[in-house]
């Protein structure tokens, strides 16, 4: 049960973050981690936190460039006994590893799709011969630069020190400030100092015009910021829509508490995902 489960394998920007929140938890708190977990697949991360294999699980929830892990918030919304306990805010900087004498003596560069996506025009740019392949994690991809020589993988620093691959090349990320936030679920928030941030998801009784204003008109009133809203298909009927929504404050303190109660009477869905501290 003293576990944090993350999406693996081992040297993933998942398993960076996972190690990242294991620092930030109270000193007595930390010592009783015994464990990181890897899970092969999203699902798996969630389903160890419900059942009692991982105390916490840490989930990718959005990318600055790529935006918006869908299948984290649909498996928030399904999921009725975690709740969202902490959040990490990661760095992306994506690097060269390789065991090859130079940038020049690689012939094929291995990644995952998102990786190489934001590494494209350095890939063009430096290394224009190299093939380019896709594989299921930047963690995968460093496992193979160790088998051969003229193989580079783009992954992080982090992976490059648990892998012990050099590192050709830094910060080759088309974008700077690429950045991902990762949610952490788990059944009871740590105690950790605020500020305090809200996440919920909500759904108006009907798609018309004004829907969307009706509901965010009360944060706006109330002088509650809104750091994110994202919307998702119902998946019942076209044009129907959730919005899940990132607010500043406890859910369960003035004046946020007051704008939610407000908001029941006029939603067909208002759920709480959780309220933690920013950290």
């Amino acid at each position: 049960m003293k576990t944090i489960a993350y999406l693996g394998p081992p040297g993933t920007f998942s398993h960076e973050a996972a190690v990242t929140w294991r620092r930030r938890l109270e000193p007595e708190r930390e010592k009783e981690v015994e464990e990181l977990l890897a899970c092969p697949e999203l699902p798996g991360v969630v389903d160890a936190v419900k059942n009692h294999r991982a105390m916490a699980g840490i989930l990718p929830v959005e990318n600055s460039i790529e935006g918006a892990v869908n299948l984290t918030l649909d498996l928030l919304l399904e999921e009725m006994e975690l709740q969202i306990i902490g959040e990490v805010i990661l760095p992306i900087n994506h690097c060269l590893l390789s065991q090859a004498d130079d940038i020049n003596a690689v012939r094929e560069v291995w990644s995952h799709p998102q990786a190489l996506a934001q590494c494209r025009r350095y890939l063009a740019a430096v290394l224009p011969w190299a093939k380019i392949k896709a594989v299921t994690s930047t963690a995968e991809a460093a496992g193979e630069a160790l088998k051969r020589p003229d193989l580079a993988a783009i992954a992080s620093s982090f992976a490059a020190s648990l892998y012990r691959l050099p590192i050709l090349a830094q910060d080759i990320q088309d974008y700077s400030g690429n950045k991902t936030r990762f949610w952490v679920v788990g059944r009871e928030a740590p105690s950790l100092t605020g500020p305090y941030k809200t996440s919920l998801v909500v759904a108006a009784p009907a798609n018309r015009p004004g829907t969307l204003y009706t509901i965010l008109k009360d944060f706006a009133e109330a002088g509650i910021n809104l750091t994110r809203i994202e919307s998702r298909p119902t998946k019942k009927e076209l044009g129907e829509y959730l919005f899940f929504i990132d607010c500043e404050g406890r859910c369960d303190e003035a004046p946020l508490n007051e704008v939610l109660a407000g908001l029941k009477s006029r939603t067909v869905l208002l759920r709480i995902l959780g309220t933690y501290a920013l950290g």
